[in-house]
């Protein structure tokens, strides 16, 4: 378990990391730790039933069934070169990577990474376009807790993990930051932007609700 003080908290919060099982307790930064702890007690049995039903983690080899776009891709692996080069293809129903196996993974994950690249840089942009705005940088990485994030020096930050679900789902996130660039909240106005940019970001953002957290089983 890892204990996390958060400075946003406004109460005390379990959240468990569908990647590796781990049960993060996040603690408002000047609660008491035994609070806190209590709290965690009190939802023992909260906690071990949510971890009984969880999927085991997917990891990055041959023969894992990894959704990519919305649409389930089997990992096929060579150790030859790929025709045409480059270490990673995405077909509609394979992802194929060469490589020795010990580099699989770490290709796998770079391919992914670069595909929502393509799909969520030029989103933003255009996003941030509509809205007169231009981010200072578009950067995708791996954060624990967040789809995205919009720095106060306008510095967009996206999951890699969201090219494994739909692309309107994609789509959407880049609507959410950029309206940061306007708005840094998530009040009336901010909202109101949202569904200017993107007139159908409540159905992208309940399936984030229902289905993100699968996503961080894989990799």
């Amino acid at each position: 378990m890892i204990v996390r003080r958060s400075a946003r908290a406004r109460r005390s919060a379990i959240r468990i990391r569908a990647g590796d099982l781990t049960v993060e307790l996040v603690v408002p930064e000047r609660a008491r730790l035994s609070t806190a702890l209590e709290f965690l007690d009190s939802r023992r049995d909260w906690l071990v039933a949510r971890l009984t039903i969880l999927p085991e983690p997917v990891a990055f080899k041959a023969g894992a069934v990894i959704p990519v776009l919305g649409r389930d891709r089997v990992l096929q692996t060579t150790p030859r070169p790929l025709p045409g080069g480059g270490p990673f293809r995405l077909s509609a129903t394979t992802i194929d990577v060469a490589g020795r196996d010990e580099h699989i993974a770490r290709r796998t994950r770079d391919g992914l990474v670069a595909l929502a690249g393509t799909i969520l840089r030029p989103a933003a942009l255009d996003f941030a376009e509509r809205v007169g705005r231009r981010p200072s940088a578009v950067m995708i990485g791996n954060p624990r807790t967040r789809w995205g994030s919009c720095s106060s020096k306008g510095v967009l930050r996206f999951s890699w993990r969201l090219v494994l679900a739909p692309e309107p789902v994609l789509r959407y996130v880049a609507a959410h930051e950029v309206a940061h660039l306007l708005h840094m909240n998530h009040g009336p106005a901010f909202w109101a932007l949202v569904q200017a940019l993107y007139p159908e970001f409540e159905r992208e953002r309940a399936w984030l609700k229902q289905h993100g957290s699968t996503l961080m089983r894989f990799g």
